[in-house]
C-alpha cells in the first residue's frame, strides 16, 4: 500500500469527505438525524462547517430514507456556504450502512489522499477532533493507513482512511469499510483520545434530550 507523507492542515493534504446521511431513524420515530438541530443549525450543517477546515476537495453525501428532504438541506448549504457537495442515493438503504459506505466508495472521483468517512449523527463533532484525527494521519506508524479512534476501548467515528487503503476495498466486490479493517487489522492505527464525541451519537428520544437537541 501507498505509505503517503501528508502534512496536516497544509494545501498538500488532499481530503476527501464521504457522509453518511441515508438512515432511517427508526429508534426516533422515524425521522432523519441529520435534520435534528442544535444551536439552530442542523447537525449536517454542523458537520459540513466543520470539515470546511479540511478544504476538501471533494464532498460525497449519501442519501437513502428521506433523500428528498435531505438533499434540499444539502442544496440549501451548497448555496449558502458556496460548496460542492454531492449527493448519491442508495436505492435500498434498508439493506443497511455497508450499502451505503460501497455505493459512496464507488462514487469518489477525486485523487485525494485521505478520506474522511463521517456519520449524519455526531452532535459534539467539531474542528478539534477532525484537527485530532487529521493529525493522528500525519504521525500514524508507518505501515498503517487507517485511523480509527479510540475512547477507552470503545470504537469511535469519523474514520480515516488512506487513498490506498479506499483503492483496495474497491479492488474486492462487495468489501466495505469495518469488513476491510476486521479483515487487517495490523493497517489500523488505534488514535487513543479522551474526546467523547467521538463515541457520542443520536439513536433515540433521550438522545435528543441529552444533548439538547430539537426537531425542525
Amino acid at each position: 500500500m501507498t505509505n503517503l507523507s501528508i502534512q496536516s492542515g497544509t494545501p498538500t493534504t488532499r481530503v476527501a469527505v464521504l457522509l453518511l446521511a441515508a438512515g432511517e431513524g427508526s429508534r426516533l420515530g422515524g425521522y432523519p438525524k441529520a435534520l435534528l438541530k442544535k444551536d439552530d443549525q442542523t447537525l449536517l450543517e454542523h458537520l459540513v462547517i466543520s470539515t470546511k477546515s479540511m478544504a476538501p476537495i471533494e464532498f460525497v453525501a449519501v442519501t437513502g430514507f428521506y433523500a428528498e428532504a435531505i438533499e434540499g438541506e444539502i442544496d440549501r448549504l451548497n448555496r449558502a456556504h458556496d460548496l460542492n457537495i454531492k449527493t448519491c442515493l442508495n436505492p435500498y438503504p434498508e439493506k443497511g450502512q455497508s450499502s451505503s459506505i460501497r455505493l459512496g466508495l464507488e462514487s469518489l472521483q477525486s485523487a485525494f489522499d485521505v478520506l474522511f468517512v463521517a456519520l449524519s449523527d455526531q452532535p459534539e463533532i467539531g474542528c478539534m477532533e477532525i484537527s485530532e484525527l487529521l493529525e493522528g494521519f500525519t504521525n500514524r506508524p508507518p505501515g498503517t493507513q487507517i485511523v480509527l479512534p479510540m475512547v477507552g476501548k470503545q470504537r469511535g467515528n469519523p474514520v480515516l482512511f488512506s487513498k490506498g487503503a479506499v483503492d483496495e476495498i474497491l479492488a474486492i466486490s462487495q468489501m466495505v469499510c469495518r469488513s476491510y479493517m476486521d479483515a487487517n487489522p495490523a493497517l489500523i492505527y488505534r488514535l487513543d483520545t479522551n474526546r467523547q464525541a467521538f463515541i457520542q451519537d443520536v439513536d433515540t428520544p433521550k438522545d435528543i434530550s441529552k444533548y439538547q437537541l430539537s426537531k425542525s
